[in-house]
């Protein structure tokens, strides 16, 4: 139509459409991938601040953006479980809970080491810092897919730490709870009450005791959990290098981009993509 009869407008509405088309067909290619045992469920998301000290612990905090940017984007709820703030800034660790359609089936691909190299802006001397935070994320468990005898479990209430508001730090709402038995050791302290914050810990205890009765050998663990490694050099699975060249890396597909900024502000669908598209591998990191 447009060879017949050249017209402008037609032409930009057509190139909408088709561009529209080919995003549509990307992401409905995305959820077929989405077949695995717990892809269509909730996660739990646990950033852990490892070598590197404050720079650590400021890099937790801007992965907890991150994930909470790239949440929002697609509509997902995002809770806040639990939070131990670093000495100097951001976290030491942090756990949130993402809601949505396909949340652990999409996010199962951050599981690992996070590298971050930039000019530290905690050094007077403006020299290049290295840091590193791991992620563990899990697929959210009902309570009852999981038996769990009162009787194994030692539940103590503290005072909350963080900013958590005049309530939250002055009162015993804080539920950290200890399963004897494996010596499981989860605590919530985001909610004033501590009924809810005791819900929200029994739900991770549940998803952690879920994993351990899933995991059966350690090819089925590295699947669900990633790498069990400390957070350090040489064990990273992506790269963020902001300081002397910009670039993010994933080691284990070699997708890359040089937009850091963007990719810290969420922009982490072509990674997931990347990685669920990728052949099946048992590499857990990248040496």
């Amino acid at each position: 139509m447009l060879a017949e009869e050249p017209d402008d407008d037609l032409l930009k509405e057509a190139d909408a459409m088709a561009r529209k088309f080919l995003k549509d067909l990307d992401a409905y290619e995305l959820e077929t991938l989405l077949g695995g045992e717990h892809d269509d469920r909730d996660a739990l998301l646990e950033v852990n601040a490892g070598a590197g000290g404050s720079e650590a612990c400021d890099f937790a905090e801007m992965l907890l953006r991150m994930y909470m940017r790239w949440a929002e984007e697609k509509g997902y709820k995002v809770e806040l479980l639990n939070e131990t703030p670093g000495d100097v800034t951001g976290y030491r660790n942090v756990g949130i809970a993402i809601s949505g359609p396909n949340a652990y089936g999409y996010l199962k691909s951050e599981n690992g080491v996070h590298r971050l190299v930039r000019i530290s802006p905690f050094d007077a001397a403006a020299r290049r810092h290295t840091s590193f935070c791991k992620i563990e994320v899990l697929p959210d468990t009902d309570e009852t897919e999981v038996l769990i005898n009162d009787a194994d479990l030692k539940v103590e209430t503290l005072r909350a730490g963080g900013a958590g508001g005049q309530h939250v730090n002055k009162t015993e709402s804080a539920v950290r709870i200890t399963h004897i038995p494996s010596g499981i050791v989860v605590q919530c302290q985001n909610e004033r009450s501590q009924h809810k914050n005791r819900a929200s810990a029994m739900k991770v205890l549940a998803a952690r005791l879920a994993e351990v009765q899933r995991v059966q050998d350690q090819s089925k663990m590295n699947e669900l959990k990633g790498d069990t490694g400390p957070a350090e050099w040489g064990r990273q699975i992506r790269s963020y290098v902001m300081q002397p060249y910009t670039m993010v890396k994933d080691h284990r597909t070699g997708h890359e981009t040089g937009n850091v900024v963007g990719v810290l502000d969420g922009d982490i669908d072509g990674f997931m993509e990347a990685y669920l598209k990728r052949p099946p591998t048992d590499d857990a990191f990248i040496e």
